[in-house]
C-alpha cells in the first residue's frame, strides 16, 4: 500500500462539488484523512474565491491509475477533459504525492512542483502530514510551510464546517 496525498478545489458550488468529489473518494479509495478546508482567492484569474483541502489515504493501485482515477471523478462532476490552468472549476483533484515517488513522464509529475509554491496546497498537507518528508526536497511539510513567506497569502483556514462531515459520513 502507498500513501496517496491529493489536493481538493473547488470555486464553483464549492460546497456541493467538494462533498461529491470527497464521497466518490471515499468509494474509490477507501478511509481518508482530511484536512481543514482553506478559502482562498483564485489565483491567476479573476473569480470566486476558493475551498481547499488535502486529502490522504492508502491505495494498492500505482500512481498512473490513481491519477487517471481523480480525472474521472473530476469529469463525472462537470469539469471538462479539456480545462485550462488558472479557470474557474467545478472540482479539482491534484495528485500531489505518491509515496516516496519522485516521476515526471511529462503530463503527471510527481511530487507535484508546485506544493511549496501556493499556501492553499501547502497549508492544509502540513497539517495532515506535518512529519512527512518532501521525497525531493528532504524536510516535512511543517518546516517547508514554516519557511514559506506568507506575506501574500490571501486565505484563512474554515476549520471542518457541518457540511464537510456529512460528505463524509459513510452512511
Amino acid at each position: 500500500m502507498t500513501q496517496v496525498y491529493v489536493g481538493i478545489g473547488s470555486n464553483i458550488d464549492r460546497e456541493r462539488y467538494i462533498g461529491q468529489g470527497l464521497k466518490a473518494l471515499r468509494r474509490q479509495f477507501g478511509e481518508l484523512a482530511v484536512s481543514s478546508i482553506y478559502e482562498s482567492e483564485a489565483f491567476g484569474f479573476n473569480g470566486d474565491p476558493f475551498y481547499n483541502l488535502v486529502v490522504s489515504f492508502d491505495s494498492d493501485g500505482d500512481a498512473d491509475s490513481v491519477w487517471r482515477r481523480l480525472r474521472a471523478i473530476e469529469t463525472a462532476n462537470g469539469r471538462p477533459v479539456d480545462s485550462h490552468k488558472f479557470t474557474a472549476r467545478t472540482l479539482d483533484l491534484d495528485l500531489l504525492i505518491f509515496g516516496d515517488l519522485v516521476f515526471n513522464d511529462g503530463q503527471l509529475k510527481l511530487p507535484r512542483d508546485d506544493i511549496d509554491r501556493y499556501a492553499f496546497i501547502l497549508a492544509p498537507l502540513a497539517e495532515i502530514a506535518p512529519g512527512q518528508k518532501h521525497p525531493v526536497h528532504q524536510q516535512s511539510y511543517a518546516e517547508l510551510w514554516q519557511q514559506m513567506d506568507k506575506s501574500q497569502v490571501k486565505q484563512h483556514c474554515l476549520s471542518k464546517p457541518q457540511w464537510l462531515a456529512e460528505a463524509l459520513d459513510p452512511a
